[in-house]
């Protein structure tokens, strides 16, 4: 007998190792220290954008490696980290607020392998590096916003009580409820009077006030609430950026470290981490006159807000809905082909939607976008000053009762559409942040750790390379043709998904990957001289020596696969890593092993008559 795989198989491993060496083939060209701007929501990148940048980077006297425009971005490529830093606090100065400057490692693919979607191989903080943020909570808005709901809390309930109030404002940390007469200063004061924990009731009977204050305690609970929501929504908008293994925590009383190992649009990546917007409903004002309220008479509960058509519009000072309750919002389009944000609430939101627009069908009801913008000066605290900017974005009567879903529109483009959907989608900060420090981070473990690691891949490789030649001969030779074949396969699959990252720990699982490569074919090796053994033909020996082995190496290697499997569902970050990376060269292994080796040997000793094998 003679052992011949068919044209197709040959084929099959022929262009499954080609199309891995291709991925693989970007992670030898390494990386550019790069600059990344894009513009903000008020400005766009245009080729006198570019010359700017040239212009200024020409003044600090930086011959930059390359700078492109695409995409509505400009890529500076430059030689070195500190040229790096030059040119973004030049292209900062230059630039200012209306774009986004950031520190970038842009890959040095060829434009050949990029074109057919050919990246680099992700790597994580431990063995790259990646983008490091540092960013301050402005913890006066937070409080602001919880007085802010208190303050309609005390509203609302009052009004239920039949308790007539003069006025109920915010003051500082105090909620201030000015009351008509004696009667009902009196039934306030027994109504709210230890009502809500964590305010003090201080009475001022002269001129019928009640004071909520907040108290210490209280105070420091919102701040550490504000600390901890925020953390939990940058995770939310770092996973909708699709970066695996991040680091987001709280650093201090009021900043938040988020490292985001990588990242290939930092520019994108900061704005979304430090966008503030959120969204408002609220009825529109039309009792009283826009006219008197232009001219500075804003009648008492309505505030004036610009609406994108460069006019203004009057709305009611109570929100029906805040973004709060948005639990999913998609970008898309309306039937006239116009950008919209298709928007679902949770169970309470879509109880306050329903009961505002019930008793207000055939009312105008705005959409208030909101956002805050850090000034760049500091209070007498050394608090960063931020700005808040509030637009009416759409003005849409109520048809009829809304529940939990409905849509918003008059934004003003689709990319504008989907950052808004992304940040609706992984919630509002609870108060805006500023990024106070911005730089690049190098590897965590330090250089000498991953050139260990990387040597004990390389001195594990030759030994194992060495052994097999010495044991097995010709066939040892196969073997590590198939080892070669097999890491070549899990940097090219590794290369090829979105969400893989390789650490020191998936290191590790590429090591283990490599003796278990080598084990099966030693189990083929070994069955072969036992049929060699056995006086049978040296065609019959590699037939029976594959057949046998291939249950005992299908055993093993699915117990390890489904162990693999196990960690990945129950790990994190390191342990992912490794079981990711063991998981996939389990698999590669298997095929080079029975399938890649086999198609070897076949095409030299297979298709002939021999006498002996060199096992």
């Amino acid at each position: 007998m003679l052992n011949k795989f068919p044209l197709w198989k040959n084929l099959m491993v022929i262009a499954i190792l080609a199309i891995a060496a291709l991925y693989a083939l970007p992670n030898i060209y390494g990386e550019d220290y790069a600059v990344q701007i894009s513009a903000s929501r008020n400005a766009s990148v245009t080729t006198d954008t570019l010359g700017r940048v040239e212009q200024t980077l020409e003044e600090i006297s930086i011959t930059p490696k390359g700078v492109t425009l695409e995409n509505d971005q400009i890529l500076v490529r430059v030689n070195s980290d500190v040229e790096q830093l030059q040119a973004r606090d030049a292209l900062l100065r230059e630039l200012g607020t209306d774009y986004i400057v950031a520190l970038n490692l842009a890959p040095a693919t060829p434009d050949w392998l990029a074109s057919i979607g050919a990246t680099p191989m992700k790597l994580g903080l431990d063995l790259r590096g990646g983008v490091h943020f540092l960013m301050e909570v402005d913890m006066q808005e937070a409080v602001r916003k919880i007085q802010d709901q208190m303050r309609d809390t005390v509203r609302a309930e009052l009004r239920e009580e039949r308790i007539r109030s003069t006025s109920i404002r915010r003051q500082d940390s105090d909620v201030v409820v000015e009351l008509r007469t004696t009667e009902d200063y009196t039934a306030a004061e027994q109504y709210l009077d230890n009502r809500y924990p964590g305010y003090t009731l201080i009475e001022e009977e002269a001129t019928q006030t009640l004071r909520l204050r907040m108290t210490e305690a209280k105070l420091k609970e919102t701040q550490d609430y504000a600390i901890s929501q925020n953390v939990t929504i940058l995770r939310n908008r770092v996973n909708e950026l699709g970066v695996a293994e991040p680091v987001v925590q709280r650093q201090g009383a009021d900043r938040i470290v988020v490292q985001l190992p990588g990242v290939q649009d930092t520019a994108r990546a900061k704005e979304i981490l430090g966008a503030t917007a959120t969204l408002e409903f609220r009825l529109v004002d039309d009792e009283n006159s826009l006219r008197d309220a232009e001219m500075g008479r804003v009648p008492f509960g309505s505030e004036l807000f610009p609406n994108r058509n460069g006019g203004n519009t009057l709305l009611r000072e109570d929100v029906i809905l805040t973004g709060d309750h948005i639990v999913n919002a998609t970008s898309g389009f309306d039937e006239n082909q116009r950008p919209q944000v298709s928007i679902s609430l949770d169970g309470a939101g879509g109880d306050k939607m329903s009961l505002a627009t019930r008793d207000n069908v055939g009312k105008p009801m705005a959409t208030l976008f909101i956002e805050f913008k850090a000034t760049g000066e500091r209070d007498e605290n050394d608090r960063i000053v931020f700005e808040r900017h509030a637009e009416v974005i759409n003005v849409a009567t109520i048809q009829s009762r809304l529940g939990s879903n409905f849509r918003i529109t008059g934004i003003s483009s689709q990319q504008e559409a989907q950052n808004l959907a992304l940040l609706l989608r992984a919630g509002a900060l609870i108060a805006p942040i500023q990024i106070v420090e911005e730089r690049t981070l190098g590897p965590s473990l330090g250089k000498e750790n991953i050139a260990l690691g990387t040597q004990a891949i390389v001195w594990g490789f030759v030994l194992v390379v060495f052994f097999m030649v010495l044991y097995y001969r010709k066939f040892g030779l196969v073997a590590n043709l198939a080892l070669t074949a097999n890491l070549v396969l899990i940097i090219g699959v590794m290369s090829m998904i979105p969400g893989a990252t390789l650490t020191l720990p998936g290191m590790a699982g590429i090591v283990l990957t490599v003796g278990m490569a080598v084990d099966a074919n030693v189990l083929i090796f070994e069955r072969i001289r036992e049929e060699i053994k056995a006086k049978r033909s040296p065609q019959q020996a590699i037939h029976h020596g594959y057949d046998s082995a291939f249950s005992t190496i299908m055993d093993a290697n699915i117990t390890t696969l489904i162990v693999a499997i196990i960690l990945f569902a129950v790990g994190t970050g390191p342990v992912k890593g490794f079981a990711v990376t063991l998981a996939i060269g389990i698999i590669t292994s298997m095929f080079t092993a029975i399938v890649g080796t086999r198609a070897v040997i076949n095409a030299v000793w297979g298709g002939k008559r021999i006498d002996k094998l060199s096992v």
